[in-house]
């Protein structure tokens, strides 16, 4: 985390070693895998509510992800309240209406079809809980001035990443809902004119009737996504 002045580098010894010998680590990598595989985006939540411990655990999660010069430029707020879910609500239905009639293109709508979304989002007010992620352009320290950060996007998409993953492994689903614009979400949620909206998070427990879209479980194979060069190789 930034703090002006702080400008030399002081190495720590390592605080922490998980390190694991190579079948324990095979082992656990699969296990992970096959966890992660159990890991679905859904529209339907149930009723149940979430405790705000639960959620405050998760988000503290993705504040322990990498980023860029270590300024962690993310902020994430956690919304419960009926009544602002229902104004997130009809803001994003308000963009998504413009998109679904004419703005996003054939090609985008078409990609979309198999997914089955739409213009209306009863997620938004039926998750317990909304969690909008946004990206700081840049930073501002205690006595008001401003400094860069680093790498923005990928940062807040690695902690985004992080937040995922915890939410699945506290055994919550959640949605990766992205209105184009956001721009309504800044004012609403009063923050401040450098951070940029990016999503929003609708997070719950799964509805008893929940379903995902079949083609959601259509994943590439591991060829179509990695390359590998070995020393051996050369």
């Amino acid at each position: 985390m930034y703090r002006k002045g702080e400008v030399s580098y002081q190495p720590l010894a390592l605080p922490d070693r998980v390190q694991l010998p190579d079948d324990q680590a095979q082992a656990a990598a699969e296990s992970f895998l096959a966890y992660m595989k159990k890991r679905h985006s859904v529209r339907q939540f149930s009723p149940r509510p979430v405790p705000l411990p639960i959620i405050e655990a998760c988000i503290a999660a993705a504040g322990t992800a990498p980023s860029g010069a270590n300024h962690q430029p993310w902020h994430f707020v956690a919304i419960s309240d009926p009544a602002l879910k229902a104004r997130i609500r009809q803001g994003a239905e308000e963009e998504e209406r413009a998109f679904y009639s004419g703005g996003a293109g054939d090609e985008w709508l078409a990609a979309l079809e198999p997914i089955g979304t739409g213009v209306s989002k009863p997620h938004l007010t039926d998750a317990p809980w909304l969690i909008v992620v946004f990206a700081q352009r840049y930073g501002v320290t205690q006595d008001g001035a401003r400094y860069k950060n680093y790498y923005v996007p990928e940062s807040t998409g690695i902690a985004t990443g992080f937040l995922i993953a915890a939410l699945h492994h506290a055994g919550l689903c959640c949605l990766e809902h992205t209105p184009n614009p956001m721009k309504f979400l800044g004012p609403l949620l009063g923050r401040p004119d450098h951070e940029k909206p990016v999503m929003i998070l609708p997070v719950g427990w799964p509805a008893g009737d929940a379903t995902v879209p079949a083609v959601a479980k259509r994943k590439k194979p591991l060829p179509e996504i990695l390359s590998i060069f070995r020393q051996s190789d050369f």
